[in-house]
């Protein structure tokens, strides 16, 4: 059964909070309540995606393969198979984030979008628990533009954000059950992604590999039998999987753009 998160008035006191795990990006997360954070709120900061410019990938859930698949590509790593979306094909170097800004043409992953909330586990309260990063640029105690909590209770700010990452817990747990059954599918397969640039005579350089990851197989997926498949569909998992399938023609997308990126910072 999901755990509810604890928000608002209902928040546990801190001190009865035993919150675990460490997530992307957050330095110092802690339970929100209105007894610490009280004329806490955000603040507009010149570069409000620096936080996000050293990370070459971001995780996705299976709702948001359908945009991020026009953007760049959607593979699945490590044993658990977790959905990703590659925005660099070189480590500490976010494609889409140039001086603090993301580029709007493309999709933003809500695991952005959420920061700098979060829900953390409370394993002594078997519940979540809605925590702020106050290490965040945006997160500020003098004069901020709009504001956690307003009076006794949260702000529409808090709840508009309470309720984003209600929605995103939902589909994370919905993509861990998709993943699980493609396990039960054995629909993955490993694969690579290599890259060949020139030489500064012309002349073709060094192969070099620039990816392991694994991807759904497309024999696989077709030798799959009519009820199987009309699963899928219905549960929304064969769109998924074609959305990710599709994805993978981004990776030239990213060698190009790497490939602009080094040029440029040869000519200057």
């Amino acid at each position: 059964m999901a755990k509810t998160p604890a928000t608002g008035k209902n928040a546990p006191a801190q001190g009865n909070l035993s919150v675990t795990g460490n997530v992307m990006f957050y330095e110092n997360p802690q339970p929100l309540s209105k007894e610490k954070h009280k004329g806490f709120g955000v603040a507009q900061v010149d570069k409000p995606f620096e936080y996000m410019s050293q990370q070459h990938f971001m995780p996705l859930t299976a709702a948001e393969f359908g945009p991020a698949a026009a953007s760049y590509p959607v593979v699945f790593a490590g044993e658990e198979r977790n959905p990703i979306g590659i925005m660099g094909i070189r480590a500490n170097e976010n494609l889409f984030v140039e001086n603090g800004l993301f580029n709007t043409d493309f999709y933003l992953p809500a695991f952005a979008r959420r920061y700098p909330f979060v829900l953390a586990g409370d394993q002594a309260n078997d519940r979540f628990v809605v925590c702020v990063d106050e290490a965040a640029e945006c997160v500020t105690k003098d004069n901020p533009v709009t504001e956690f909590f307003t009076g006794e209770d949260t702000s529409k700010f808090t709840k508009d954000a309470f309720e984003f990452l209600q929605g995103f817990e939902r589909d994370r747990q919905a993509t861990s059950v998709m993943i699980a059954r493609f396990k039960e599918l054995d629909l993955f397969e490993p694969k690579d992604m290599h890259f060949q640039g020139q030489n500064a005579d012309g002349t073709p350089a060094e192969r070099q590999k620039i990816a392991d990851y694994f991807a759904v197989s497309t024999e696989k997926l077709a030798g799959l039998d009519e009820a199987t498949l009309a699963e899928l569909v219905t549960k929304g998992y064969m769109a998924a999987a074609c959305s990710h399938l599709v994805s993978l023609n981004n990776w030239q997308r990213l060698v190009n753009m790497t490939l602009r990126k080094a040029a440029a910072a040869q000519a200057n």
